[in-house]
């Protein structure tokens, strides 16, 4: 076994947890950083592994490089549409895990474009070999909107210095509509023109400019807060630096929904402090997560250790992230008698979508170990369990993708 956290029976107390800084406008903001014409000083910079991958690789390119992003999806996606403006030819590459992760839809794309990229493996996944070749072919491109909303970000993030810009549609479904919004408003901060409207993305042709961007911390982070809150005795209060109310991370929406666990959030010019005010807890929760998915493993432990049966729907995009998350959440969850079912279309509320059931409350004797499948969310989600038991969370190292110091968090905040 790798090396594994071990913790029992946590009982939390009130104090400030220190959150990563948000990985997701971290990487925006360097792949913004590196097409400014102008200096862009990036302030609360993310110390998770996924965005120092990505500053160090945007510092090894050069012709010939191979760069390897590991696990790091973002910033496979990111770099696929940034080496495409870079000159020279490179090589683009990732983990086991990162090479059955498609990249097609993109890849298509930037090719209609004039992007010459060529795959040196399976047609449609990574690696890539990207030349140089100007994107002048055309100045619109279409992919489908329900495999990842990256593919989407990582053109729009170049759009602006094409020479005519770019206008994107996305066909059928979108996911993760939040994440779009949020690259549009990033890239119209630092001087891009950027609208979405119905099911196009027009980007004009006007170059980023410069400034001062102090990242805000992480609300995905900010879940697994929320959940010890929920958890924790009448009166507790978990305080969170650098948290705004008028985010642009979708993932605010946590707010809403951990109400229902009795936990009040409270604003104030230093952050939030999540507080739980009453001892209660929804017995039957529905969610759909389409526009966070990044929560569902969260909510999912969440409901398992209160009892809840809950229905989730909006979680397509969960088979492709860094581990199959609906596999995994399958498997771990039997191991303390919650079930997660896949129902069957006719049985769904809206034949539309699919509908998972969550079943059971979280029992189990002696101690518990959590396999984590190389996946962040899943360490840090299924901490949670430790609240009723002993936990032994395997592969520990793994939260350092997005939250590096979050065994620390836990520990300074828990009694056991």
């Amino acid at each position: 076994m790798s090396k594994s956290k071990h913790f029992s029976q946590l009982r939390f107390q009130s104090c400030t947890v220190n959150l990563p800084a948000s990985k997701s406008l971290a990487n925006r903001g360097l792949i913004i950083q590196a097409l400014c014409s102008n200096e862009l000083e990036i302030k609360n910079i993310s110390t998770a592994k996924d965005t120092t991958t990505l500053a160090h690789l945007l510092s090894q390119i050069e012709e010939g490089a191979t760069l390897d992003c590991g696990p790091a999806g973002t910033t496979f996606r990111f770099l696929t549409a940034l080496l495409c403006m870079k000159s020279g030819t490179q090589t683009l590459t990732g983990s086991e895990r990162m090479l059955q992760r498609p990249i097609g839809p993109l890849v298509d794309a930037l090719r209609e474009l004039g992007a010459d990229i060529s795959y040196l493996g399976k047609e449609g996944y990574p690696p890539l070999k990207i030349g140089e070749a100007p994107l002048t072919a055309s100045a619109k491109t279409s992919l489908p909107g329900d495999t990842s909303s990256q593919f989407l970000s990582a053109l729009m993030l170049i759009s602006p210095v094409l020479p005519k810009g770019l206008e994107i549609e996305w066909t059928g479904e979108l996911v993760s509509r939040p994440y779009l919004e949020m690259t549009a408003a990033l890239m119209n901060r630092f001087g891009a023109s950027v609208k979405i409207e119905d099911q196009t993305i027009v980007v004009n042709a006007q170059p980023y400019s410069g400034g001062i961007y102090a990242v805000e911390s992480d609300w995905s982070a900010a879940s697994y807060v929320a959940g010890w809150a929920a958890m924790s005795p009448v009166g507790t209060e978990l305080s969170c630096p650098l948290l705004e109310d008028v985010s642009l991370q979708g993932d605010r929406q946590l707010t809403n929904w951990i109400s229902e666990w009795g936990v009040e959030s409270t604003f104030s010019e230093t952050g939030l402090t999540f507080k739980k005010v009453t001892d209660t807890k929804p017995l039957n929760w529905e969610c759909d997560f389409e526009s966070s998915p990044d929560l569902a493993q969260t909510f999912a432990v969440l409901c398992a250790c209160s009892g809840t049966t809950a229905l989730f729907t909006g979680l397509q995009t969960l088979s492709i992230k860094e581990t199959d998350r609906i596999a995994a959440l399958q498997a771990e969850l039997q191991k303390v008698g919650v079930f997660m079912s896949k129902l069957p279309a006719r049985f769904s509320p809206n034949s539309q979508k699919t509908y998972y059931m969550f079943e059971g409350q979280a029992t189990w004797e002696g101690a518990l170990n959590i396999a984590t499948y190389h996946d962040h969310r899943m360490a840090m989600a299924f901490a949670l369990l430790a609240s009723r038991g002993t936990v032994y969370i395997e592969d520990a190292k793994v939260v350092e993708k997005s939250w590096p110091s979050f065994w620390d968090e836990l520990a300074q905040f828990s009694t056991q």
